[in-house]
C-alpha cells in the first residue's frame, strides 16, 4: 500500500475536523490588563479635565469620562482620591488590580504613573519649564493674540446659511455627538466662534489624533533644516537591541515617508481589539515607554505597500525627531520654539509619557483658537507675518495622498486626511486633521477657509467631518483665482 504525502494528510485532517473541533480562544485574557488600563485611563481623564482644562469635577463626569463605560464613581465620590495640592487623581480600590494614579507636571499636562509608582514619585516625573512667550495675548491683535473686534461678515458671505450651518453642527439628532465649540476663519479672520455652556476660547481639551498633525509639522520643520530625510531609512538604531544585523534586517529600510503615510508594514498592534490592552494604549493609560513598543515590532508587509492606521507609526517618527535633534533639553523645547510661541499657539501642552517622551499621536491639549492658528499656518502656505515657518514642499506632502491608500480612495496623506474620491459636495483641495471624539481642523484653501470643530463625543460617535466641511462652505465664494475643482452643493 502506497503511503500518502505527510502534507496532503494534514490537509485531509484538518478538512475533516469538524467545525466545534477548530481552535477558537472565547476567553479573555487581557482582562486583568483591560481593567488597569481603564482605570489608568479615568486618572489621566480626570487630572488633565481637573487641572488642565479646569473644569469643575461635575463637568468632567458628565463629559470627560462619558466617553468611559463604567467609570469608577461619581462626581459625589468613589474608588478615586483628588489631591489638589499635588495637582494628582488616583483611581481604584485596589481589589486585584493596582491602584492607577496620573499628575499634572509644568508644561506638559498630567502624565499617567506605573502600577508600581505613588504619589511620592511626582517630582520624579518629567516636566517642562520654559518662560511664558514676551507679551499680552489679550492685548495682541489676533492672530498672534487674542484681541478681536466685533465680528462682522464681508458682503459676500451669506449670514444666515453660516448660523445654519453653526446649528447644524451643535443641534446633533444623535445624543453621542457633543460639540463643544465650533471657530471658523475666513481671510484669515475669525467670522463665527460659538461655544456651549461652560466652555471658552481658552479651554483646552484633549486632541487625540489631531496631535499626529502636529507631530508632522514638527517633523517637516527638521526636513526643511535638512535633519531628517523622508526618503532615507529611519536608520538601524531605531530597532530594538536584539534585531539583526542592518544588511539581513527588513525593517531597517523603513522610511520617514513609510511611517507618515501609515505605511510601515510592521506588525499592527492597536487594532483587532486589543488597543485598550497592549499597544500605544499602555503609554496613554498605564505608565509604559511610547517608544519601546514602538521599535520592538515584526515587519509583516514590505514598507509602503499596505495601508494600516497605527499609533505607533506615527511614535515612531516622533522618536526620529527626538534622535535628530539629539539632546533632551533641544528636543523638549523645540516644538514651543518652532511652531506653539512663534503662531501664538499659548494654551497648548505637548504631553510626554513618564520617561520624557512625547506623545504625539494623541496626548495634546489645546483650545479652540490655537487650533485655528495652527491651521491658518497652513492656509497661508506656511508663512507667519511673512516669515516662511513650514516649507510649500512640506503642506505638498501632506496633502498628497500615500501611495498605499490609492486603491480604496486616496483618504490619507502625510498625517493629514483628505478628501476621499467618492465624495463629490466638498472642495477636494480641502484636508483635515482628525481626533477621537471628535476633534477636527479642515484647511479649505479654495475658500480661504479654517473650520475647527471641538467635541466630546461618545458612545456611537459618527460625526462627520466632510459634511460639517458641506455645510460650513455654503455661505462662502470661492477664493479669488482659485483653481480647486468643486462640485456637487460646493
Amino acid at each position: 500500500m502506497k503511503s500518502l504525502c505527510p502534507a496532503l494528510v494534514a490537509s485531509i485532517l484538518l478538512t475533516a475536523l469538524p467545525a466545534a473541533a477548530q481552535q477558537e480562544e472565547t476567553y479573555d485574557y487581557w482582562q486583568p490588563q483591560r481593567q488597569m488600563v481603564r482605570l489608568g485611563q479615568q486618572a489621566i481623564f480626570m487630572c488633565n479635565g481637573l487641572f488642565t482644562s479646569n473644569r469643575t469635577l461635575e463637568q468632567v463626569f458628565a463629559q470627560e469620562l462619558a466617553y468611559l463605560p463604567e467609570p469608577v464613581g461619581t462626581a459625589k465620590g468613589g474608588h478615586y482620591e483628588v489631591d489638589r495640592e499635588r495637582k494628582a487623581v488616583t483611581i481604584g480600590s485596589g481589589h486585584g488590580v493596582p491602584k492607577m494614579r496620573a499628575a499634572f507636571r509644568e508644561g506638559i499636562g498630567c502624565v499617567v504613573m506605573a502600577p508600581d509608582q505613588t504619589l511620592d514619585d511626582i517630582d520624579s516625573l518629567p516636566a517642562i519649564e520654559m518662560p511664558p512667550p514676551p507679551g499680552d495675548a489679550g492685548k495682541l491683535p489676533w492672530p498672534d493674540g487674542d484681541k478681536t473686534g466685533p465680528i462682522s461678515l464681508p458682503p459676500d458671505v451669506d449670514a444666515a446659511a453660516l448660523q445654519a450651518a453653526s446649528d447644524w453642527v451643535f443641534d446633533r439628532e444623535s445624543p453621542y455627538q457633543v460639540t463643544l465649540s465650533l471657530l471658523v476663519v475666513h481671510r484669515g479672520k475669525i467670522v463665527h466662534e460659538r461655544y456651549a455652556e461652560g466652555v471658552g476660547m481658552t479651554t483646552r481639551t484633549r486632541t487625540w489624533s489631531t496631535a499626529k498633525s502636529i507631530a508632522s509639522t514638527l517633523i517637516g520643520m527638521l526636513v526643511d533644516d535638512g535633519k531628517l530625510s523622508l526618503d532615507e531609512p529611519l536608520g538601524f538604531d531605531f530597532l530594538p537591541k536584539e534585531a539583526a544585523a542592518a544588511e539581513t534586517d527588513p525593517r531597517a529600510a523603513i522610511t520617514l515617508r513609510h511611517a507618515l503615510n501609515m505605511s510601515s508594514g510592521l506588525q499592527t498592534v492597536d487594532n483587532g481589539g486589543q488597543e485598550y490592552a497592549v499597544g500605544s494604549g499602555m503609554s496613554y493609560w498605564a505608565g509604559a515607554s511610547s517608544v519601546e513598543g514602538a521599535r520592538r515590532r515584526a515587519l509583516i508587509r514590505e514598507p509602503g505597500a499596505n495601508w494600516d492606521y497605527e499609533n505607533y507609526d506615527t511614535l515612531l517618527a516622533v522618536y526620529a525627531m527626538k534622535r535628530a535633534l539629539g539632546k533632551e533639553k533641544a528636543y523638549h523645547e523645540f516644538p514651543r520654539k518652532r511652531l506653539l510661541d512663534r503662531i501664538g499657539m499659548r494654551n497648548t501642552l505637548l504631553s510626554t509619557d513618564r520617561f520624557g517622551d512625547f506623545i504625539l499621536s494623541s496626548q495634546v491639549y489645546t483650545s479652540p483658537r490655537d487650533l485655528a492658528r495652527f491651521g491658518l499656518l497652513y492656509l497661508q502656505n506656511g508663512l507667519w507675518n511673512s516669515e516662511r515657518l513650514l516649507s510649500e514642499e512640506w503642506i505638498d506632502f501632506v496633502r498628497t495622498p500615500a501611495p498605499s491608500t490609492a486603491n480604496r480612495g486616496n483618504f490619507y496623506g502625510g498625517q493629514f486626511w483628505l478628501v476621499p474620491d467618492e465624495r463629490k459636495d466638498v472642495p477636494k483641495d480641502a484636508y483635515s486633521t482628525a481626533g477621537n471624539r471628535g476633534q477636527y481642523v479642515v484647511i479649505v484653501p479654495s475658500h480661504d477657509l479654517v473650520i475647527v470643530r471641538r467635541g466630546l463625543d461618545w458612545g456611537r460617535q459618527g460625526f462627520d467631518r466632510w459634511d460639517m466641511t458641506r455645510e460650513v462652505v455654503k455661505p462662502f465664494p470661492a477664493a479669488l483665482g482659485s483653481a480647486a475643482p468643486t462640485t456637487g452643493e460646493v
